[in-house]
């Protein structure tokens, strides 16, 4: 059993993919770039960026199954001309300096260390090009001074709807899965659905660590 497809996680995950556009339209015009989209996972802002830019966006993540449902979704909307997925993590790409016309990421960089990753988006990015990054305000504003040292500077920013993520991912979720245990009992030790406790768990006890942005830094020449 799909545990994911019986809660309908995507249709939960999916409610963000609006606050994705709004903060992708504050970028300036990007002529078909070339976009590197950071622990990608099943792609649904991946998908998304392929839409709104026109021109090709490179995936990349460490969940070899994350990117198997991703490769299945760009198959099926005829996007493999401008979408790769691509098995590698941030720190061993194999990607040239200067790569790429803007970098986005989702709730990833705030799991590795900024002393090396924020280096390393440097590295891949074109001079005055962007960083897009979804993050909590309480990650960002504790690497907020470093990122001059990375030749990074803030430009703007897009705050999502205060507790989003309680009131639109886990409080539902919660519903989702309390309706779940009540008809399918007999899988109620899944590991699939403890993780999603685990997740649900850290929102609900403190939801305002949990508000988040987009947060558009721009490298330097």
């Amino acid at each position: 059993m799909d545990i994911d497809q019986e809660l309908n996680v995507d249709e939960l995950r999916g409610r963000c993919l609006e606050h994705s556009r709004r903060a992708y339209r504050l970028l300036p015009p990007l002529d078909q770039p070339r976009i590197l989209d950071i622990g990608c996972g099943q792609g649904q802002q991946t998908m998304e960026l392929a839409r709104l830019c026109g021109g090709e966006v490179v995936g990349i993540d460490i969940d070899q199954a994350a990117l198997s449902r991703l490769r299945q979704q760009i198959d099926q909307a005829g996007l493999g001309d401008r979408i790769n997925a691509i098995h590698v993590s941030l720190f061993d790409n194999g990607f040239d300096d200067n790569s790429f016309d803007l970098l986005w990421e989702e709730g990833v960089l705030h799991l590795l260390d900024e002393s090396r990753s924020l280096p390393e988006c440097r590295r891949l990015l074109k001079p005055v090009e962007y960083l897009v990054m979804h993050e909590s305000i309480v990650w960002f504003e504790s690497i907020r001074e470093k990122l001059p040292e990375s030749d990074f500077e803030f430009v703007d920013q897009y705050m999502l709807p205060k507790h989003f993520w309680w009131t639109d991912y886990g409080a539902p979720l919660e519903e989702r899965i309390r309706a779940f245990r009540e008809t399918h009992g007999d899988v109620t030790d899944s590991p699939k659905l403890t993780e999603h406790e685990n997740v649900i768990a850290t929102i609900k006890n403190d939801p305002d660590r949990t508000d988040c942005g987009f947060y558009l830094v721009r490298k330097s020449a």
